[in-house]
Protein backbone atom coordinates (compact mmCIF):
# COMPACT_ATOMS: atom_id res chain seq x y z
CA UNK A 1 0.00 0.00 0.00
CA UNK A 2 1.38 3.39 -0.99
CA UNK A 3 0.20 5.28 2.12
CA UNK A 4 2.33 4.35 5.12
CA UNK A 5 1.12 6.74 7.86
CA UNK A 6 -2.00 6.52 10.01
CA UNK A 7 -3.44 8.71 12.76
CA UNK A 8 -5.58 7.19 15.53
CA UNK A 9 -7.40 9.78 17.67
CA UNK A 10 -7.92 8.44 21.22
CA UNK A 11 -8.24 11.64 23.23
CA UNK A 12 -11.98 11.51 23.95
CA UNK A 13 -13.12 11.42 27.57
CA UNK A 14 -15.55 8.51 27.17
CA UNK A 15 -18.13 10.09 29.48
CA UNK A 16 -20.96 7.90 28.15
CA UNK A 17 -19.11 4.87 29.51
CA UNK A 18 -18.59 6.11 33.06
CA UNK A 19 -17.78 4.75 35.61
CA UNK A 20 -15.88 2.13 33.55
CA UNK A 21 -13.80 4.90 31.96
CA UNK A 22 -13.05 6.86 35.12
CA UNK A 23 -9.52 5.49 35.40
CA UNK A 24 -8.93 3.88 31.99
CA UNK A 25 -9.48 5.00 28.38
CA UNK A 26 -12.58 3.64 26.68
CA UNK A 27 -10.28 2.48 23.87
CA UNK A 28 -8.67 0.10 26.37
CA UNK A 29 -11.93 -1.55 27.42
CA UNK A 30 -11.75 -5.26 26.51
CA UNK A 31 -13.81 -6.75 23.71
CA UNK A 32 -13.35 -10.48 23.87
CA UNK A 33 -9.67 -11.03 24.67
CA UNK A 34 -8.27 -7.72 23.37
CA UNK A 35 -8.81 -4.03 24.07
CA UNK A 36 -10.81 -2.09 21.49
CA UNK A 37 -7.82 -0.17 20.16
CA UNK A 38 -5.89 -3.39 19.50
CA UNK A 39 -8.42 -4.36 16.83
CA UNK A 40 -7.90 -0.97 15.16
CA UNK A 41 -4.11 -1.38 15.17
CA UNK A 42 -4.40 -4.94 13.82
CA UNK A 43 -6.54 -3.64 10.96
CA UNK A 44 -4.05 -0.91 10.09
CA UNK A 45 -1.07 -3.23 10.28
CA UNK A 46 -2.80 -5.75 8.00
CA UNK A 47 -3.36 -2.89 5.54
CA UNK A 48 0.35 -2.09 5.34
CA UNK A 49 0.59 0.87 7.69
CA UNK A 50 4.16 1.35 8.94
CA UNK A 51 3.93 4.43 11.21
CA UNK A 52 1.05 5.17 13.54
CA UNK A 53 0.44 8.31 15.58
CA UNK A 54 -1.89 8.12 18.57
CA UNK A 55 -3.44 11.50 19.41
CA UNK A 56 -3.96 11.06 23.14
CA UNK A 57 -5.15 13.11 26.09
CA UNK A 58 -4.92 13.14 29.84
CA UNK A 59 -5.27 9.69 31.44
CA UNK A 60 -4.38 7.74 28.28
CA UNK A 61 -0.94 6.42 29.28
CA UNK A 62 -2.19 2.82 29.41
CA UNK A 63 -2.47 2.86 25.60
CA UNK A 64 1.23 3.61 25.34
CA UNK A 65 2.01 0.93 27.93
CA UNK A 66 -0.06 -1.64 26.02
CA UNK A 67 1.91 -1.21 22.80
CA UNK A 68 5.30 -1.03 24.53
CA UNK A 69 7.68 -3.95 25.03
CA UNK A 70 7.55 -5.61 28.46
CA UNK A 71 10.71 -7.75 28.80
CA UNK A 72 9.99 -8.60 32.44
CA UNK A 73 6.57 -10.05 31.57
CA UNK A 74 8.06 -11.99 28.65
CA UNK A 75 10.79 -13.42 30.87
CA UNK A 76 8.29 -14.41 33.56
CA UNK A 77 6.06 -16.22 31.05
CA UNK A 78 9.03 -18.13 29.65
CA UNK A 79 10.34 -19.08 33.08
CA UNK A 80 6.91 -20.35 34.16
CA UNK A 81 6.30 -22.35 31.01
CA UNK A 82 3.48 -20.24 29.61
CA UNK A 83 4.89 -19.89 26.12
CA UNK A 84 1.38 -20.00 24.63
CA UNK A 85 0.68 -16.52 26.01
CA UNK A 86 3.69 -15.01 24.21
CA UNK A 87 1.90 -15.27 20.87
CA UNK A 88 -0.99 -13.28 22.34
CA UNK A 89 1.42 -10.56 23.45
CA UNK A 90 3.07 -10.42 20.04
CA UNK A 91 -0.03 -8.74 18.57
CA UNK A 92 0.51 -5.72 20.82
CA UNK A 93 4.21 -5.50 19.91
CA UNK A 94 3.92 -5.40 16.13
CA UNK A 95 6.31 -4.06 13.52
CA UNK A 96 4.36 -0.79 13.33
CA UNK A 97 6.32 2.20 14.65
CA UNK A 98 4.18 3.92 17.29
CA UNK A 99 4.33 7.63 18.09
CA UNK A 100 2.26 9.71 20.49
CA UNK A 101 1.15 13.31 20.78
CA UNK A 102 -1.37 14.97 23.07
CA UNK A 103 -4.47 16.98 22.28
CA UNK A 104 -4.27 19.48 25.12
CA UNK A 105 -7.93 20.51 25.06
CA UNK A 106 -11.05 18.70 23.91
CA UNK A 107 -11.82 20.73 20.77
CA UNK A 108 -13.27 18.03 18.56
CA UNK A 109 -12.07 15.49 16.02
CA UNK A 110 -10.88 18.17 13.60
CA UNK A 111 -8.56 19.61 16.22
CA UNK A 112 -7.29 16.12 17.11
CA UNK A 113 -6.37 15.49 13.47
CA UNK A 114 -4.71 18.90 13.27
CA UNK A 115 -2.34 17.71 16.04
CA UNK A 116 -0.92 15.26 13.46
CA UNK A 117 0.22 17.89 10.95
CA UNK A 118 3.95 17.59 11.66
CA UNK A 119 3.69 13.79 11.69
CA UNK A 120 1.99 13.59 8.29
CA UNK A 121 4.00 16.35 6.65
CA UNK A 122 3.29 16.54 2.92
CA UNK A 123 2.11 12.93 2.55
CA UNK A 124 -1.47 11.63 2.47
CA UNK A 125 -2.48 9.65 5.55
CA UNK A 126 -5.16 7.41 7.04
CA UNK A 127 -7.34 8.33 10.01
CA UNK A 128 -8.93 5.48 11.99
CA UNK A 129 -11.01 6.30 15.05
CA UNK A 130 -9.75 4.35 18.04
CA UNK A 131 -13.18 3.43 19.44
CA UNK A 132 -14.62 1.75 16.33
CA UNK A 133 -13.91 -1.85 15.33
CA UNK A 134 -14.67 -2.78 11.72
CA UNK A 135 -15.20 -6.46 10.97
CA UNK A 136 -15.22 -9.40 13.37
CA UNK A 137 -13.88 -12.54 11.73
CA UNK A 138 -10.72 -10.91 10.35
CA UNK A 139 -9.26 -7.40 9.97
CA UNK A 140 -11.24 -5.31 7.50
CA UNK A 141 -9.76 -4.31 4.13
CA UNK A 142 -11.63 -1.00 4.10
CA UNK A 143 -8.42 1.03 4.52
CA UNK A 144 -6.87 -0.58 1.45
CA UNK A 145 -10.00 0.20 -0.57
CA UNK A 146 -10.01 3.79 0.67
CA UNK A 147 -6.40 4.22 -0.45
CA UNK A 148 -7.17 2.66 -3.82
CA UNK A 149 -10.09 5.08 -4.34
CA UNK A 150 -7.95 8.02 -3.17
CA UNK A 151 -5.35 7.33 -5.83
CA UNK A 152 -7.72 6.32 -8.63
CA UNK A 153 -10.01 9.35 -8.34
CA UNK A 154 -7.40 12.01 -7.52
CA UNK A 155 -9.34 12.82 -4.35
CA UNK A 156 -8.54 15.18 -1.49
CA UNK A 157 -10.45 12.94 0.93
CA UNK A 158 -11.99 9.48 0.89
CA UNK A 159 -14.51 8.44 3.53
CA UNK A 160 -15.84 5.04 4.60
CA UNK A 161 -19.65 5.05 4.85
CA UNK A 162 -22.38 2.71 6.03
CA UNK A 163 -26.16 2.70 5.99
CA UNK A 164 -27.87 3.60 9.28
CA UNK A 165 -31.54 3.91 10.23
CA UNK A 166 -32.87 7.36 9.34
CA UNK A 167 -33.81 8.00 12.95
CA UNK A 168 -30.11 7.63 13.91
CA UNK A 169 -28.72 10.20 11.46
CA UNK A 170 -28.42 12.78 14.25
CA UNK A 171 -25.59 10.67 15.72
CA UNK A 172 -23.28 10.77 12.69
CA UNK A 173 -21.82 12.79 9.88
CA UNK A 174 -24.08 12.10 6.87
CA UNK A 175 -23.12 12.23 3.18
CA UNK A 176 -25.13 12.84 0.03
CA UNK A 177 -23.93 10.56 -2.78
CA UNK A 178 -23.71 12.01 -6.28
CA UNK A 179 -24.23 8.55 -7.78
CA UNK A 180 -25.24 5.02 -6.80
CA UNK A 181 -22.56 2.41 -6.13
CA UNK A 182 -20.04 1.04 -3.67
CA UNK A 183 -17.55 3.79 -4.59
CA UNK A 184 -19.07 7.16 -5.42
CA UNK A 185 -18.43 10.86 -5.49
CA UNK A 186 -19.91 12.81 -2.59
CA UNK A 187 -22.07 15.81 -3.46
CA UNK A 188 -22.44 17.15 0.08
CA UNK A 189 -22.07 16.18 3.74
CA UNK A 190 -23.31 17.48 7.07
CA UNK A 191 -22.53 16.78 10.73
CA UNK A 192 -25.27 15.14 12.85
CA UNK A 193 -28.38 16.42 11.08
CA UNK A 194 -31.89 15.93 12.41
CA UNK A 195 -33.62 13.06 10.56
CA UNK A 196 -35.79 15.55 8.68
CA UNK A 197 -32.67 17.35 7.44
CA UNK A 198 -30.55 14.29 6.63
CA UNK A 199 -29.07 14.20 3.12
CA UNK A 200 -29.33 10.38 3.06
CA UNK A 201 -28.95 7.50 5.49
CA UNK A 202 -25.24 7.03 4.64
CA UNK A 203 -23.16 7.72 7.74
CA UNK A 204 -19.42 8.36 7.97
CA UNK A 205 -17.91 5.14 9.33
CA UNK A 206 -14.78 6.02 11.33
CA UNK A 207 -12.17 5.59 8.57
CA UNK A 208 -10.74 8.28 6.28
CA UNK A 209 -7.86 9.02 3.90
CA UNK A 210 -6.77 12.65 3.60
CA UNK A 211 -4.48 14.69 1.43
CA UNK A 212 -2.33 17.04 3.54
CA UNK A 213 -4.54 19.95 2.45
CA UNK A 214 -6.97 18.88 5.19
CA UNK A 215 -4.83 20.71 7.76
CA UNK A 216 -5.31 24.11 6.12
CA UNK A 217 -9.03 23.38 5.75
CA UNK A 218 -9.31 22.58 9.48
CA UNK A 219 -7.57 25.83 10.38
CA UNK A 220 -10.08 27.75 8.26
CA UNK A 221 -13.10 25.90 9.67
CA UNK A 222 -15.15 27.76 12.30
CA UNK A 223 -15.84 26.19 15.68
CA UNK A 224 -19.32 24.79 16.13
CA UNK A 225 -21.74 25.91 18.84
CA UNK A 226 -20.07 23.53 21.33
CA UNK A 227 -16.65 25.02 20.70
CA UNK A 228 -15.38 22.05 18.63
CA UNK A 229 -13.78 21.74 15.20
CA UNK A 230 -15.75 19.15 13.25
CA UNK A 231 -13.80 17.23 10.63
CA UNK A 232 -17.01 16.92 8.59
CA UNK A 233 -17.14 20.72 8.29
CA UNK A 234 -13.50 20.86 7.16
CA UNK A 235 -14.14 18.20 4.49
CA UNK A 236 -17.19 20.16 3.33
CA UNK A 237 -15.02 23.25 2.98
CA UNK A 238 -12.64 21.35 0.68
CA UNK A 239 -15.62 20.07 -1.30
CA UNK A 240 -17.06 23.57 -1.75
CA UNK A 241 -13.66 24.77 -2.98
CA UNK A 242 -13.61 22.18 -5.76
CA UNK A 243 -11.93 19.23 -4.08
CA UNK A 244 -13.11 15.75 -4.98
CA UNK A 245 -14.50 13.76 -2.04
CA UNK A 246 -15.13 10.04 -2.51
CA UNK A 247 -17.26 7.68 -0.42
CA UNK A 248 -16.61 3.93 -0.09
CA UNK A 249 -19.31 1.68 1.37
CA UNK A 250 -18.41 -0.90 3.99
CA UNK A 251 -18.79 -4.42 2.66
CA UNK A 252 -21.16 -7.06 4.07
CA UNK A 253 -18.36 -8.54 6.21
CA UNK A 254 -17.27 -5.12 7.47
CA UNK A 255 -19.83 -4.36 10.14
CA UNK A 256 -18.81 -1.39 12.28
CA UNK A 257 -18.85 -1.74 16.05
CA UNK A 258 -19.00 1.82 17.42
CA UNK A 259 -18.17 1.59 21.13
CA UNK A 260 -19.82 4.86 22.14
CA UNK A 261 -22.16 3.81 24.96
CA UNK A 262 -22.91 0.86 27.21
CA UNK A 263 -25.55 -0.62 24.90
CA UNK A 264 -23.16 -0.81 21.95
CA UNK A 265 -20.29 -1.95 24.18
CA UNK A 266 -22.33 -4.78 25.75
CA UNK A 267 -23.62 -5.93 22.35
CA UNK A 268 -20.13 -5.89 20.86
CA UNK A 269 -18.54 -7.75 23.77
CA UNK A 270 -21.27 -10.41 23.73
CA UNK A 271 -21.00 -10.95 19.96
CA UNK A 272 -17.20 -11.25 20.02
CA UNK A 273 -17.27 -13.52 23.09
CA UNK A 274 -19.95 -15.83 21.69
CA UNK A 275 -18.01 -16.25 18.44
CA UNK A 276 -14.59 -16.76 20.04
CA UNK A 277 -12.95 -19.81 18.42
CA UNK A 278 -11.88 -21.26 21.78
CA UNK A 279 -14.52 -20.22 24.28
CA UNK A 280 -17.49 -19.38 22.06
CA UNK A 281 -19.18 -22.78 21.98
CA UNK A 282 -19.24 -23.08 25.77
CA UNK A 283 -20.45 -19.52 26.18
CA UNK A 284 -23.26 -20.04 23.67
CA UNK A 285 -24.42 -23.10 25.61
CA UNK A 286 -24.33 -21.15 28.87
CA UNK A 287 -26.15 -18.21 27.25
CA UNK A 288 -28.97 -20.53 26.18
CA UNK A 289 -29.25 -21.78 29.76
CA UNK A 290 -29.43 -18.22 31.10
CA UNK A 291 -32.09 -17.24 28.57
CA UNK A 292 -34.17 -20.30 29.47
CA UNK A 293 -33.87 -19.45 33.17
CA UNK A 294 -35.03 -15.88 32.57
CA UNK A 295 -37.86 -16.92 30.26
CA UNK A 296 -39.18 -19.33 32.88
CA UNK A 297 -39.28 -16.66 35.63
Amino acid sequence: MSIRNAVVPVAGLGTRLLPATKSQPKEMLPVGKKPIVQYVVDELQASGIERLLFVTGRGKSSIEDHFDDDPELVRMLRETGREDLLAELADAQSAVHFLYTRQRQQKGLGDAILCAEHFAGTEPFVVALGDSIIGRRKPSQIVERLVEAFEKHDAVAVIAVEEVPVEHTSLYGIVAPAAIGDVFEIADLIEKPKPADALSNLAIAARYVFAPGIFDAIRRTPFDRRGELQITDAIRLMLNEGGRIIGVRLGPEEKRYDIGNFESYFETFVEFALTDPVYGAGLRARAREILLEHNSD
